[in-house]
């Protein structure tokens, strides 16, 4: 510490390239993103100030509303199924296995590939007429279990969900993987001679030492599910009639399709407000169980 407050002003004449840079390409850019929500803007003309009208509006219109339900469902099913099944993965993987380093691997790859490539393999596997799923299901005789997978809007959603917690899995499983190599093994070799199983050990040692990382993964995982986009839009384009429109897949239609950049920016801003307000109330409600 007195290392750094003696050099202070060297480490802030260091930083300060990098943060300039920040500000310029990041901050302004979303700071007159925020400010063009208030217009009434087709990115080639004047803007036509209109206050709050922008906002009336999308608290009026119904495929908003069906875009935030879709994009809740999506980080319902992150967060209850990327972090409980990469917590799972990565306690199985923590253990002394044969081929543990190529199951971490295999389970993190998804991970590293492009999403556009993901939605477009998930698209050709699960094609209603020739994709590999419905081709075995009518091969073994199970034509009652093969469906329109992405075409049909009762189960559109529930496939693109799997489609996104089958990516992001394997780095949740990273996470969980490296808080469990910091728990001393002593602790647990302790409760072992107690008399403790592995069931009591996961859930009186190994999920209380590890809660600071799964309110961190928390919060990524909400944040990353309420900006979800690319692969939403690759699969399906919000479609069909609007099944598996997101507030993302919403923006990017309003904003690009008919040339609205005010209005689209003023999704943007209700996207991050509703972004912040889930990430708070996670942080509150978990430190609240810490704190019980």
């Amino acid at each position: 510490m007195d290392l750094i407050r003696k050099n202070k002003k060297y480490i802030i004449i260091g930083l300060l390239p990098a943060l300039l840079f920040y500000l310029i390409l990041v901050i302004y850019p979303i700071g007159r993103s925020f400010y063009y929500g208030f217009f009434d803007w087709n990115g080639l003309g004047d803007p036509n100030f209109i206050g709050l009208k922008n906002f009336t509006e999308i608290l009026t219109d119904p495929v908003f509303f069906l875009s935030l339900k879709n994009t809740m469902f999506i980080v319902v099913a992150s967060v209850f199924g990327q972090l409980p099944i990469g917590l799972i993965i990565a306690v199985i993987l923590s253990k002394k296995m044969k081929g543990a380093r190529f199951f971490r691997s295999a389970f993190f790859m998804p991970m590293i590939m492009s999403t556009v490539v993901v939605a477009l393999l998930w698209s050709t596997i699960l094609n209603s007429q020739v994709g590999i799923i419905n081709t075995l299901l009518n091969n073994f005789g199970l034509q009652k279990f093969a469906h329109d997978w992405l075409g049909d809007p009762k189960y559109a959603m529930f496939t693109v969900s799997g489609v996104i917690i089958w990516q992001f899995v394997g780095f949740y499983m990273i996470i969980f993987l490296a808080a469990l190599q910091n728990i001393p093994e002593e602790i647990m070799e302790a409760a072992s001679i107690d008399g403790a199983g592995e069931v009591k050990k996961l859930f009186l040692i190994t999920l209380p030492m590890m809660w600071d990382t799964i309110m961190a993964a928390v919060v990524l995982c909400i944040a990353g599910s309420m900006r979800s986009f690319d692969l939403v839009f690759v699969m399906t384009q919000g479609g069909p009639a609007h099944a598996t429109e997101i507030m993302a897949t919403y923006m990017y239609n309003k904003t690009f399709s008919i040339y609205r950049y005010g209005y689209g920016s003023a999704v943007s801003l209700t996207i991050c407000l509703i972004s912040l307000t889930f990430i708070i109330a996670s942080r509150v409600i978990m430190r609240k169980k810490i704190e019980a």
